[in-house]
């Protein structure tokens, strides 16, 4: 039986309200990142898009696509994922790592360290298993995810280079983004889940914006962009105080960056400079990913970055949050929520808050 799929489903995708692209074929794949900066500023690669690790130094999964295709507004999904044959999934769940009780335990252990040592705030991270009745196309979840989407974020990496399958995800927190010599970023750190209420829902969002507890872990994910950007900019300015954005399941702190470029980089270079901020990591950033690696199951890609870079050096990467790896085979998925500890945190209400993360990727599996 012939694959009815549309010619256009594309191996990687980035939507952006402001302007997506989408990629289909392989001319070679990298799994050093620096390896793919060096054939982009050489002048060998049109494009490189793709995956960057959580863990820094482990492979990343770039590619160097055949046809690339980029829009203005954000990407529309085809009407195949929509009302066609491909609209259809069935999934459920099948296991969490760890289970609630225990990510609440490790929570507390984390607050503990977090009161005896120079750690000031880690991420902890929970995942959840998922299977589908028949494989599932990874474009599918993408197309669900935009529609669902408050700004028609989404994206698709394909994690071929490295041997496994898709990652796919909505994630609202730009890692950096250049454009000519403008750099920007837009981290995410302090979160509260939205309210099916008006009015409890407009409470929640107040009492974030007034948390003592959220501004703190906020204020480390911009100090850290703003020394490791510093260096590298002729100006670089970011507003005191957070604002609030929300997606349909939380309200977060967020802090719009910018600057001007001070020397040839290219955006993956910048993406490489910043990752992991401590919004996906912690601070000190060492110790923190020190704990997370002794406690956690590897991460793989999730708290990574999701995005592309063409030969001029523009390019944007997404912090790879509310996504899901899907593998190989397409019968099975796993999907990850983090949320930032500090000394103040309470292990339930970081429960409750990675529960309220995943209904992002969940709703869009119809769990």
């Amino acid at each position: 039986m012939s694959n009815p799929r549309p010619s256009t489903a594309p191996d990687f995708l980035l939507s952006r309200t402001h302007g997506s692209v989408r990629t289909q074929g392989s001319i070679r794949t990298f799994t050093d990142p620096w390896d793919a900066v060096a054939a982009l500023k050489n002048g060998e690669a049109e494009m490189v898009v793709g995956a960057l690790p959580f863990l820094r130094g482990a492979p990343a999964a770039l590619t160097v696509p055949e046809k690339i295709v980029r829009e203005d507004g954000p990407l529309e999904p085809h009407s195949y994922y929509r009302i066609g044959p491909g609209s259809e999934l069935t999934a459920a769940i099948t296991g969490f790592d760890p289970d609630p009780a225990e990510h609440e335990e490790r929570v507390a252990a984390a607050v503990a360290t977090l009161k005896n040592t120079a750690l000031e705030k880690v991420v902890l991270a929970r995942a959840v298993d998922i299977s589908f009745t028949t494989p599932v196309d990874p474009r599918l979840v993408a197309a669900r995810l935009i529609d669902n989407s408050h700004n028609f974020d989404g994206f698709i990496a394909d994690l071929g280079p490295v041997g496994r399958g898709f990652l796919v995800g909505s994630s609202p927190e730009v890692l950096i983004k250049l454009q000519g010599s403008t750099v920007t970023a837009y981290p995410l750190a302090g979160s509260a889940p939205r309210s099916a209420d008006p009015v409890a829902d407009h409470v929640a969002g107040a009492d974030l914006q007034a948390s003592t507890k959220d501004l703190a872990e906020h204020r480390f994910v911009v100090e850290h962009l703003l020394r490791l950007l510093e260096p590298v900019c002729s100006s670089l300015s970011a507003p005191t105080v957070p604002e609030l954005t929300k997606t349909d399941e939380m309200w977060h702190l967020a802090t719009p960056i910018v600057g001007t470029l001070a020397r040839e980089m290219t955006a993956l270079e910048l993406a490489l400079l910043v990752h992991p901020t401590p919004a996906i990591c912690g601070t000190p950033v060492d110790a923190a990913e020190a704990l997370i690696e002794s406690v956690e199951t590897p991460r793989g890609f999730y708290a990574g970055a999701v995005g592309w870079c063409d030969a001029s050096g523009d390019g944007e990467y997404m912090v790879a949050i509310r996504c899901a790896e899907v593998e190989p085979d397409g019968l099975t998925a796993r999907a990850w929520a983090g949320g930032g500890i500090v000394a103040s945190s309470s292990p339930s209400a970081e429960l409750a808050e990675t529960d309220a993360k995943l209904r992002t990727i969940l709703r869009a599996l119809g769990l």
